[in-house]
């Protein structure tokens, strides 16, 4: 009997990536291609170009959480044909950055920042869903990690184009902004190969059902639902945008090009480990692989708010890619597994509304306390990233609701 428990898991990672999950990657590579292309020119173009304070970078970022966070809420309730919801979002984006591209004034990037995350807060739960729908139980974790590898690639290409535009360009921002749009809209035409699917429940699932509501016809969360999500809010609190991370790189003097380059390295680590991180999802708990992204999420933000060094943002700027490696895809992993087909994108959604609520709150306290180079909200969030990481690694939620290996 020694080694069968592992034999479910050899067996799943030999089985080819189901069709739906290889287009909606490449559909993410396009989309964030555009979308990277963009997001390491924001502080410069904001702070810069714009002439806004460091606060109106927080602002924006968190406000276009908060609308994502509703939008999935919303798309969570609505989203039963999953292509349709996907389509729109992904289109919504598109025009999010036409207007962040035209702004002449900062209050008009945030109004563009909104409708992109309008777009990504549509398309997401969907997504997800379709990904998990897709994907046979004890394997998600894989199928989300190839997803997040591919949308991170996009994170890499961005910045080199638009590191390289900026070049060409004579460091015209607005024109290098443009052009991500194309990469976007192409994003939008590939949805069109992907296949509406319907699956059956599996009878064999361990997973919880959400039960209806009788009277509202609206579905509930699986019980004990809330004890997963808990920590991940209480995160979500602490974590601001990463924005945020690129002002302190040029606060501490580094050049907008450098700023870029530091950002690709990020990438680089998080696109080459999220695939090997889903496929250890699938192996261990979730909740103690997202527990060590917390660590090191803490220790990247301890060691930038105590250095004001340029040698402290190259060294832990790569270093801070094997955090979402080890929690994107595997929250999205987890957080689909407590609920069947039926309910899942309504657990999906209650999630990515609850944390982009409170990842609002994080932008706005971070970026109002951030001082000169932002040494108080860095190191505050290193510090209770850590105490959340011991809160998953000795809490035990009831075992219902819990992935554990296929055995």
């Amino acid at each position: 009997m020694t080694g069968t428990p592992e034999q479910p898991h050899l067996e799943a990672e030999r089985q080819a990536l189901p069709r739906n999950v290889k287009v909606l990657s490449a559909v993410s590579l396009a989309q964030d291609t555009g979308s990277e292309m963009m997001y390491p020119l924001l502080p410069t173009f904001v702070t810069g170009t714009l002439g806004a304070p460091v606060v109106a970078l927080g602002v924006a970022e968190g406000l276009a959480d908060a609308v994502a966070a509703g939008m999935k809420l919303a798309a969570g309730r609505l989203a039963g044909r999953r292509r349709r919801w996907i389509a729109a979002g992904y289109a919504i984006a598109t025009i999010g950055k036409i207007v962040v591209a035209a702004a002449l004034v900062w209050p008009i990037v945030i109004l563009g920042r909104g409708l992109d995350r309008v777009g990504k807060g549509i398309r997401g739960v969907p997504r997800d869903a379709l990904i998990a729908d897709d994907t046979p139980d004890g394997s998600r974790g894989r199928s989300f990690g190839f997803h997040r590898s591919l949308d991170t690639v996009g994170a890499v290409l961005g910045p080199l184009i638009g590191l390289a535009l900026l070049h060409l360009l004579d460091g015209r921002i607005r024109i290098a902004l443009a052009i991500a749009i194309i990469p976007a809209a192409i994003s939008v035409g590939l949805v069109g190969f992907v296949r509406e699917t319907t699956t059956q429940p599996d009878p064999s699932s361990e997973t919880i059902p959400a039960v209806p509501d009788r009277q509202t016809d609206s579905p509930k969360l699986p019980p004990g639902a809330w004890r997963v999500l808990a920590p991940l809010i209480a995160f979500g609190l602490i974590n601001s945008t990463d924005a945020l991370l690129l002002q302190h790189a040029g606060d501490v003097g580094l050049s907008t090009t450098e700023v870029v380059t530091a950002y690709i390295a990020f990438n680089i680590v998080y696109a080459v480990l999220s695939y090997p991180a889903g496929k250890l999802a699938d192996r261990l708990p979730h909740r103690f692989v997202y527990a060590a992204g917390l660590v090191v999420f803490a220790a990247v933000y301890l060691g930038l708010g105590q250095s004001t060094s340029t040698t402290a943002v190259w060294v832990f700027l790569p270093i801070y890619g094997i955090f979402p490696a080890l929690t994107d895809g595997v929250s999205r992993a987890w957080i689909a597994g407590l609920a069947p087909e039926a309910s899942r994108t309504w657990v999906l959604g209650v999630h990515g509304a609850t944390t982009g609520i409170a990842v609002l709150g994080a932008g706005l306290w971070a970026g109002l306390a951030w001082g000169d180079a932002g040494s108080t909200p860095l190191t505050i969030s290193g510090i209770a990233a850590a105490a959340i990481a011991l809160w998953l690694i000795v809490d035990r939620p009831r075992s219902s609701i819990t992935q554990r290996p296929a055995t």
